[in-house]
């Protein structure tokens, strides 16, 4: 049959090649020397053989086509045989190779296997090539009608090498690279590429058995055969050795040593195993060596802050820092160490810290400054850290000794508004412009933190207003600089009123300058150097005047003033804050002549002594009209001063004045300075001023609270009593915290107004009113 014939032609072909390139494959495995020519007699030995049977049974298939039932598998049949012929072939090959290396151990069997599986590896990829045409046709066609089992010559040469070889000496050959690595890790010197080489073989083998012509690695051999066992082995290694370090050393130490590991296993990776064992690696690692101390780290972290151990802390958050979510008990610590700090700073201070801005502000700063660069530096500006900070540097500014002692959270914001009215007030210390802009954005660190600021903004205007009314401020730059800054942090509104106050001084000016010009025109000039400020009422935080009887001889500058404005502005009403002013007073009763800068009270009692040297309080405030109480206060200053004596020059007491004391000008009045201030603040006044001001937060606070009510209930209609008083906390946030019970108060007051009504049926609900 013609079949058989072909076989008998198959079988005779086969063996006709196989006697030489037996020959020459033997000589490509023991490594021989071969010429170009040799390799292409091999090559053409496998490509003749195939094409040949190849044609012949495309002839024979052609016939079998008008027979029924023929099989044109001639060529499959060949194939299969010649690849069978080499599998065998490399099997032979392998298991001499393995009586060898089978008894093998340690750095012995890691030398002979590296040795043979690169000679191996090189002579499979030559006859990779000599198969080049098999691995083209015949593989590729059995590969694509889907047959298992068939591979590429080179591959098949890995599968073999798998199989016969790797199967029986992995175990001795992991243990060896293992041994090699732990060897390395206590300190000693270990030929890397033993163990860099039987990565690459361990890498080479993995091998995608359903579908062999896939590109990529494929990393199976190298995971299950390597990797897995030295991630136990790296886990027991490090879990031995950093209970050992901690019992014999202190943390500090420890630190530095896991810090010194985990890079030590990292450049262990980038040496001589594969790149994905890097991730896998690092997490054991940080298991063993942090995870598993983190308790002993939150222990020392407090100890390492007390003791400002910046360089540790920075080693502690870079270590804690690569386990997830694990630096959150720092953050806390870190938070409660700065609040508990701040607190005792402040504590430190006592008393002293009440009246003195100053040291209040600069040990706040201080404070902040320290952990601000703690944070920078040791802990990276970490948003969690940064964020705790801000929230424990809102604790102890806001709630401290210092409030404690004047049983007001609001005493933070008076004293920092007191600290820069002192920075932007004239004075003999006054700092150069840049040192200045720099202190005023430290003081905005503070003011950041402020609970409430609708408080810092009271006694920041009034301060402002009076440094602008008695042109004390040091710099126009400056004050518009810091207007700058509170309107960036807290809006326009925030500042609206002290922008205006500004335009004011500015309108004032120009103001004076017309009424100096009126007073040239009319032929009639004052006596007196009088200058006037127009202040609009809505802007400037100040109370009306009391009751006051003006002198004669400032009465005309007055009633003259008025009758010109009037003329300017029709249908405006000047109110004439007495106790603002001040003036100058020229002594001709004493020895030297003197300017008194004084308040124009002090300038009414003074000017009352041109009609004789002796009066009664009584007389005065009948005289002068001034208040009782402050009238005593002025009396007391003008004693204090020496300007006037009691009855009994020496034995009298100013603090027990009575309306019938009798008061005298005193004529033998020296003073080394021949301008001499004696405008100063009176204790009345300032306490009045005060309680004035607190009134008013209050009252302002319910008219922002109502304000937000209806902005938010406008919006939403509807809104239950709980939902409503979050918005409102969370409104006012920026500006100040509100009470709980005051917002229930403001509820109730906007019911009764008709802005808003109880839902029937439903008490906890409120409804908006059109």
């Amino acid at each position: 049959m013609p079949v058989a014939k072909v076989h008998a032609g198959q079988k005779h072909d086969l063996d006709q090649i196989w006697g030489d390139l037996n020959g020459g494959i033997e000589q490509v495995f023991q490594r021989l020397s071969m010429s170009k020519m040799r390799y292409m007699e091999l090559y053409t030995h496998v490509y003749n053989y195939c094409t040949s049977v190849h044609q012949t049974e495309k002839a024979r298939a052609l016939t079998a086509k008008t027979k029924k039932g023929a099989e044109p598998g001639g060529a499959q049949f060949v194939g299969l045989e010649l690849y069978e012929r080499l599998k065998e072939l490399l099997k032979y090959y392998q298991v001499g190779l393995l009586d060898n290396g089978v008894k093998l151990m340690d750095e012995a069997v890691l030398k002979f296997y590296t040795q043979q599986w690169e000679e191996y590896q090189f002579s499979s990829k030559v006859l990779n090539g000599v198969c080049a045409y098999l691995n083209r046709h015949w593989v590729r066609r059995e590969c694509e009608e889907g047959r298992k089992g068939i591979y590429e010559i080179y591959q098949l040469a890995l599968v073999t090498w798998r199989d016969n070889l790797f199967r029986h000496l992995n175990k001795q050959v992991t243990n060896a690279v293992l041994k090699f690595i732990e060897r390395e890790r206590c300190g000693e010197t270990i030929n890397k590429r033993l163990v860099s080489s039987v990565k690459d073989c361990y890498v080479e083998l993995g091998l995608n058995e359903d579908d062999p012509t896939a590109r990529g690695q494929n990393l199976s051999v190298y995971k299950e055969s390597f990797e897995n066992q030295f991630l136990e082995d790296t886990e027991r290694f490090y879990i031995r050795e950093s209970v050992e370090f901690l019992r014999q050393n202190p943390v500090t130490e420890y630190m530095k040593k896991a810090e010194c590991r985990l890079k030590e296993e990292k450049k262990r990776v980038l040496e001589y195993l594969h790149e994905t064992t890097l991730q896998r690696l690092l997490v054991t690692c940080d298991k063993v060596l942090i995870v598993k101390h983190l308790e002993i780290f939150h222990t020392e972290f407090q100890n390492l802050l007390n003791a400002d151990k910046n360089e540790d802390l920075g080693r502690m958050f870079q270590l804690v820092s690569r386990i997830p979510d694990g630096l959150g008990e720092l953050r806390n610590l870190l938070e409660n160490h700065i609040t508990n700090q701040g607190l005792a700073a402040i504590e430190k201070l006592g008393q002293e810290a009440l009246n003195e801005p100053k040291i209040y502000v600069s040990t706040i700063l201080e404070v902040h400054r320290k952990y601000n660069a703690l944070v920078l530096t040791a802990f990276n500006n970490d948003s969690g850290f940064v964020a705790s900070l801000d929230k424990a540097c809102g604790k102890f500014i806001n709630n401290n000794a210092v409030t404690k002692l004047a049983s007001q959270s609001s005493k933070s914001p008076e004293l920092l508004a007191k600290y820069i009215s002192l920075l932007l007030q004239k004075s003999s210390k006054n700092p150069e412009e840049a040192e200045l802009e720099d202190t005023l954005n430290q003081v905005m660190v503070v003011f950041k933190y402020i609970e409430d600021k609708d408080v810092f903004q009271k006694f920041y205007s009034k301060m402002l207003a009076k440094r602008l009314v008695q042109h004390m401020s040091a710099s126009d730059d400056a004050e518009a600089s810091m207007i700058s800054k509170l309107k960036q942090a807290c809006g326009f509104e925030y500042t609206s009123k002290l922008q205006r106050m500004f335009q004011d001084i500015g309108v004032s000016k120009d103001l004076n300058e017309n009424f100096k010009k009126h007073l040239g025109n009319s032929g009639e000039p004052l006596d007196i150097d009088f200058s006037i400020q127009v202040l609009s009422s809505g802007s400037w935080p100040f109370q009306q005047s009391c009751v006051f009887s003006l002198p004669s001889e400032l009465e005309r500058c007055v009633t003259r003033f008025t009758a010109f404005y009037g003329g300017q502005h029709s249908g405006r009403k000047l109110n004439w804050l007495f106790h603002m002013s001040k003036g100058e007073l020229v002594t001709n009763c004493f020895k030297n002549k003197y300017t008194l800068q004084a308040s124009t009270f002090q300038m009414s009692v003074l000017l009352a002594f041109n009609e004789a040297d002796s009066w009664t309080v009584a007389a005065l405030a009948e005289a002068t009209k001034i208040k009782m109480d402050i009238l005593v206060q002025v009396l007391q200053i003008l004693l204090k001063s020496k300007l006037l004596v009691g009855p009994n020059a020496e034995e009298f007491d100013e603090n027990q004045i009575e309306p019938t004391t009798t008061v005298n000008l005193f004529h033998g009045y020296k003073n080394k300075k021949l301008r001499v201030n004696i405008n100063i603040p009176m204790k009345t006044e300032q306490r009045q001023e005060m309680e004035m001001t607190h009134k008013h937060i209050e009252e302002d606070r319910k008219l922002l609270i109502q304000a937000a009510i209806v902005r938010i209930m406008k919006t939403r209609k509807v809104l239950k009593h709980q939902n409503l008083m979050t918005e409102v906390l969370n409104q006012l946030a920026t500006r100040f915290k509100p009470k709980v019970p005051v917002i229930k108060k403001c509820i109730d007051i906007l019911i009764e107004k008709e802005y808003l009504e109880r839902q029937d049926g439903q008490k906890d609900t409120y409804s908006y009113l059109a």
